[in-house]
C-alpha cells in the first residue's frame, strides 16, 4: 500500500469573481476588472489578468488598485451568483470522482490514487476540467502530481486555463527553475532571509542542507525543505469536513448606532444560516467579530444547541454583540462565525420549533434558493439587505 503512486489533481477556477460577472456580462470580457468593496474602504476580493499586469493583486486596497489601473471597471459584486457558480461546479466534481476536498468557493484537491488501475488519471481529469467548462461557462486551470504542494504549484503554471501533469519522480526537476516565492505559504518573511543567503529558485534551496534551514527557522526547517523538494504528506480532508462558515462585512463609514449593528449581524445570520441549510449542516457554536476604526479587533464566542435556524441564533448573536461592544465606541468592521458544524437539519431543535416555523423556512430557502439570497428576509435584516453586504472579506 505504501508503494501506491498517488495521483493528487488540484483545480482551481481562474479569476472565479470575475469569470462569474463575464458569463453574465460578456463585454466586460478582456477588460480589466475588479470585484470588492468600496473604493474608499474596500479591498480587491478578484481581478482579471487585464488588470493584474498593473501590478493589481487581491487583498489589495482599492485605491491602491485603481491608481495602478485608473481604467479598471470596478464592480461590487453579488454573494448569491459566486455561491450558485461554486454549488455546480461542486456538484460536477461530487458526482464524478471519488474524494474531494473543497479548499475554497473556486478552489477543490481531488484524489485519483488507485483509479490508474482502471484510467489514465490524466485524461480522467482533463475530462473533468471540459465538463466543468462546458457545462458552467467558466474557465478552469488543473495541476496533477504526487502530492497536494506539487499539483497547486503546477496549476499555478498553467493558469490562465490550462492544465499540467507533472510525472512522478520529477518534482523536483518542475520546481527547481521556479521562484521560491512560488511555494505555498511561504511567507514574505522567510522568502527575505533565504534571498540574504544567495537563495532565489527552489533549485537553489533544493542544494541546502536541512540542518542549516533547521538552524535558520526552526521547525520551520523541515517545512520548507519537504517542500522544496516535492514531498507533501497531507491527505485530502472530505468536502463534508468542514468546521465552520464565516462572513464579514466592512463599513463605508464608521458606525456606532446598535441598530444599524444589529441589521447587520441580522443579514449575515440569515445568509449564513440559510447556507447551512441547503447543505444539510447545523453549527453548535456561534461568534462575533468586531474591529474598531484603530484595528483592534474582538471576537466573543458562545456554545449554543445544534441548529441551523435564525429564530435562536439571532438572539444569540444579539446576546453576544451586548458582551463585545460597549455601545458607543466606532466599529469599522464587524463579522459572524458559526462553527463546530456537524450533518444534520434544522428541525433538530424539537422543543423549539414547530410545525409552522419549520414550513416557513422551507419556503423561505426555497424562495431565495430560486431568486438569489435576500428575496425573502427579516424585517431587520432588510434595512441592510446586499446594499453593505461584504462577502469578500474572510477572517
Amino acid at each position: 500500500m505504501m508503494d501506491l503512486k498517488r495521483y493528487i489533481v488540484h483545480i482551481d477556477l481562474d479569476s472565479f469573481f470575475v469569470s462569474v460577472e463575464r458569463k453574465f456580462n460578456p463585454e466586460l470580457i478582456g477588460k480589466p476588472v475588479l470585484i470588492g468593496g468600496s473604493v474608499e474602504r474596500g479591498v480587491v476580493a478578484s481581478c482579471s489578468y487585464e488588470a493584474r499586469k498593473f501590478g493589481v493583486h487581491s487583498a489589495m486596497p482599492m485605491r491602491t488598485a485603481l491608481r495602478l489601473c485608473p481604467d479598471a471597471i470596478v464592480i461590487r459584486g453579488s454573494h448569491g451568483k459566486y455561491g450558485e457558480a461554486s454549488r455546480e461546479v461542486t456538484q460536477i466534481i461530487h458526482d464524478t470522482v471519488p474524494l474531494y476536498q473543497k479548499s475554497s468557493v473556486d478552489e477543490f484537491y481531488i484524489d485519483l490514487t488507485g483509479m490508474d488501475r482502471y484510467y489514465d488519471c490524466y485524461e480522467f481529469a482533463s475530462a473533468l476540467r471540459q465538463k466543468v467548462i462546458h457545462e458552467t461557462g467558466l474557465p478552469i486551470s488543473f495541476g496533477m502530481a504526487s502530492c497536494k504542494t506539487v499539483a497547486k504549484m503546477a496549476t499555478n503554471q498553467a493558469k490562465p486555463n490550462g492544465q499540467l501533469f507533472v510525472p512522478h519522480g520529477k518534482e523536483k526537476e518542475f520546481l527547481a527553475p521556479l521562484a521560491i516565492s512560488k511555494i505555498p505559504m511561504l511567507g514574505e518573511k522567510t522568502c527575505q532571509k533565504l534571498y540574504q543567503y544567495g537563495i532565489e529558485k527552489i533549485g537553489d534551496l533544493q542544494k541546502v542542507n536541512l540542518k542549516f534551514l533547521e538552524a535558520i527557522f526552526g521547525k520551520s526547517g523541515l517545512f520548507i525543505y519537504e517542500k522544496a523538494n516535492g514531498i507533501d504528506h497531507g491527505e485530502i480532508v472530505p468536502h463534508s469536513e468542514r468546521k465552520s462558515i464565516s462572513t464579514e462585512n466592512t463599513f463605508h463609514n464608521d458606525v456606532s448606532e446598535r441598530k444599524v449593528l444589529e441589521s447587520t449581524l441580522v443579514s449575515m445570520t440569515e445568509e449564513l444560516a440559510g447556507k447551512l441549510r441547503r447543505e444539510g449542516m447545523v453549527a453548535s457554536c456561534l461568534a462575533i467579530k468586531i474591529r474598531y476604526n484603530n484595528f483592534e479587533t474582538h471576537t466573543v464566542q458562545e456554545k449554543i444547541a445544534l441548529t441551523a435556524a435564525e429564530h435562536i441564533l439571532i438572539p444569540g448573536i444579539k446576546n453576544l454583540l451586548s458582551k463585545a461592544w460597549n455601545g458607543h465606541r466606532p466599529v469599522r468592521l464587524i463579522g459572524v462565525r458559526l462553527s463546530d458544524l456537524c450533518p444534520g437539519s434544522y428541525q433538530i431543535n424539537l422543543f423549539e420549533d414547530n410545525e409552522e416555523r419549520i414550513r416557513l423556512y422551507q419556503a423561505m430557502d426555497k424562495i431565495n434558493f430560486k431568486f438569489g439570497d435576500k428575496t425573502v428576509c427579516r424585517a431587520a435584516g432588510m434595512e441592510i439587505g446586499t446594499r453593505n453586504f461584504n462577502p469578500f472579506m474572510k477572517g
